[in-house]
């Protein structure tokens, strides 16, 4: 979700900048604001009994998280952190401001239920792919979620921004089988290699 910036300046939204690697909020925080990217990289993650580390999404310029858990009345733990991979310009909105923009501009919430509807479908999209045993299904899936959120339907034409490893983290697979598997898909067709960036 993108909002006016000004629009979430005159609520009360505030600039805040963030170091790479600094921690905007971390799993069991409350979730007390919304946030929207003016500037950098966020990547949503958690780790397993096991200090494996899972990516969830990472998400760059005016884009928005930690919003669903604010229409809930109790206040609910973040089940995630959200990381900066770079330095980052972040807009913060309290969680009461953000309430009463979204009653005072209703056209708001339409269009966060049709964002919201189209993070759940490809996320379920995402975890039949995830639970399938062929590589190339789980990397389909997810270049497929990526791309969802480019405009335009085209062959070739999205840059995915991702590491090997990042890709790895956000699959559940090895780093060494997300190369081998890349290499399937680059020689299938599926992707081009340019400038050690992948095109889907």
């Amino acid at each position: 979700m993108n909002i006016d910036e000004d629009l979430l300046y005159s609520f009360g939204g505030e600039d805040r900048v963030y170091k790479k690697k600094e921690m905007i909020f971390k799993e069991g925080d409350h979730a007390q604001y919304y946030f929207q990217i003016v500037k950098g990289k966020v990547k949503l993650n958690n780790y397993n009994e096991d200090g494996k580390e899972f990516i969830h999404n990472i998400l760059g310029k005016n884009q928005s998280f930690g919003d669903p858990l604010l229409f809930l009345d109790q206040t609910y733990p973040y089940p995630m952190n959200a990381v900066c991979l770079e330095g980052s310009e972040i807009i913060r909105l309290p969680k009461d401001h953000f309430i009463e923009m979204i009653k005072k501009h209703p056209n708001l919430s339409l269009e966060m239920n049709a964002c919201f509807s189209q993070q759940v479908y490809f996320k379920l999209i995402m975890m039949q792919s995830m639970s399938a045993q062929n590589p190339i299904q789980r990397l389909k899936g997810l270049l497929n979620y990526l791309k969802s959120y480019h405009d335009g339907d085209c062959t070739h034409c999205f840059t995915i921004e991702f590491t090997r490893q990042q890709l790895a983290n956000l699959t559940g697979l090895r780093v060494e089988t997300v190369i081998r598997t890349l290499k399937k898909m680059e020689q299938g067709g599926d992707i081009l290699f340019k400038d050690r960036k992948i095109l889907y």
